[in-house]
């Protein structure tokens, strides 16, 4: 009698291939779709960066009163002084004499351990009449019933009025612990004058805190413009204002009798030629993440089979906006204003879209219209903007603003796609689920089935097999 065969398997990982096989197709599109939503957002992010940091550098060179035009000032005696200037200060040359430097006021008490019980507050009183309260009562940091120097100066460094204008440090000489209070800006009016004692709970303490004396007495700058016979500066400041978009750090005093610095103002070529390499950086910059965003995969067939390479695009390939983006930036670039562009200023694009400067044709045209080129390049501003970098500002601002821009829109877009891939995906595992179940059922019983038959075939087989042998 013949024997009934049947195929060997395992429910469990049948039910599994077939259940996967059922929900195969959908899991892989939306597979794809996560991947790309993914991809998209991170490049978003990407493209958001280098849109911003194209901004702060459009805004470094133009913003505000800033222009791509440099000036520079320079001191006949960098000893004495140093000194820069705006792109708005005026060719020309002066002098000054420094006759004394702006100092911070130093002064010292000395200060033995108190009793901290009503400490009480003391009030610091400077020379412009401003005074600031510190209060003792809970300066006894180690709670071992004294007030120290230290804990005194931990005190009124931490006093809310302070507002930073005076430091305190402790030092020891001799033995004796001194309360050292510094003013942290120059000039005579921020000295230190004066501590009034009053509300001070320890006598011994209110002596000793009346007693000062000078470490370090607080001077005003004093500089003469044109000379020592010119018109007297006194500030607390070393910084020198006085002369329009230009500003002079004085370092060092000069003798009674030298003769004074001299500064020159004029116009930098330098400086101007690194403003526009930053320029030229920035774009070059941005133009690279754009092009890396949108670059196309390798899809060239490979020989002899029906693939192709693997080489896949990028995740904002064949976007419509990041190419507008692209080609109105460009468009920016090659405008024209009184008759000129940036090519007049030796500003060029490569094939590939690129900028490189010639720094000699710069200068050459800078100095035949100085004028010219801030006028091109323009400035960058909130509500506007002019030339080219206000365009190109403007054109950026409409993917960077925060309420409505097109990057904050797109990247809401590609998240909610996400979700809703996520959603869908949780909807194709209970498919799943459900699938592997009813296989798993099916095949469960079949499998007890067969052995049922097998178990059956095999009694007759040796049944018939026994007569035979009878």
């Amino acid at each position: 009698m013949a024997v009934i065969s049947s195929p060997t398997y395992d429910p469990t990982t049948t039910a599994t291939n077939l259940a996967n096989a059922y929900v195969a197709p959908t899991k892989a599109l939306l597979d794809a779709q996560a991947a790309k939503a993914k991809a998209t957002s991170g490049a978003l992010s990407t493209l958001g960066s280098a849109l911003s940091a194209f901004q702060t550098a459009l805004s470094a060179l133009s913003g505000g009163t800033k222009t791509v035009t440099a000036n520079a000032a320079t001191v006949s005696n960098t000893a004495v002084a140093t000194a820069t200037a705006n792109s708005k200060a005026v060719a020309g040359t002066y002098s000054f004499y420094v006759e004394q430097l702006a100092t911070a006021g130093q002064v010292s008490y000395n200060v033995a351990d108190s009793v901290a019980t009503n400490a009480g507050s003391l009030n610091i009183a400077l020379a412009d009449g401003s005074t600031f309260q510190v209060a003792l009562t809970n300066a006894d940091s180690d709670m071992d019933g004294k007030l120290t120097a230290k804990e005194i100066a931990a005190a009124v460094n931490v006093a809310a009025t302070n507002n930073s204008r005076v430091t305190a440090s402790t030092m020891t000489v001799n033995g004796v612990s001194k309360l050292v209070l510094t003013s942290t800006k120059t000039g005579a009016d921020n000295a230190v004058a004066s501590i009034d004692v009053a509300g001070l709970g320890d006598p011994a303490l209110q002596a000793d805190l009346s007693a000062q004396t000078v470490l370090s007495a607080a001077s005003n700058a004093i500089v003469w413009i044109g000379g020592q016979n010119g018109t007297k500066i006194e500030q607390a400041s070393n910084t020198i204002t006085a002369i329009d978009d230009v500003s002079f750090t004085v370092t060092q005093a000069q003798a009674a009798n030298a003769a004074p610095v001299t500064m020159t103002v004029a116009a930098d070529k330098s400086g101007t030629a690194a403003n526009v390499q930053s320029f030229v950086t920035a774009y070059n910059t941005l133009l690279g993440v754009m092009n890396t965003l949108t670059a196309a995969g390798d899809h060239t067939p490979v020989s002899g089979t029906d693939s192709t390479a693997t080489s896949a695009d990028a995740a904002l390939h064949g976007d419509a906006g990041v190419a507008s983006l692209r080609d109105r930036l460009n468009t920016a670039l090659r405008a024209a204003s009184g008759g000129q562009s940036l090519i007049s200023f030796g500003i060029s694009a490569g094939r590939d879209g690129m900028l490189s400067l010639d720094t000699n044709r710069l200068n050459k045209t800078v100095a035949a219209n100085p004028a010219a080129i801030d006028t091109l390049f323009g400035h960058t501003a909130v509500n506007g903007g002019t030339g080219v970098m206000g365009t190109m500002n403007k054109l950026v601002s409409s993917w960077t603003n925060s309420a409505n821009g097109l990057l904050s829109t797109r990247k809401s877009a590609a998240t909610k796609q996400q979700s809703d891939v996520a959603d869908r995906l949780v909807t194709v595992e209970n498919q799943f689920n459900n699938a592997y179940k009813r296989y798993l059922a099916q095949f469960t019983a079949l499998q007890s089935l067969q052995a049922s038959m097998t178990s059956t075939s095999n009694m007759f087989t040796a049944m018939f097999s026994s007569d035979s042998n009878n």
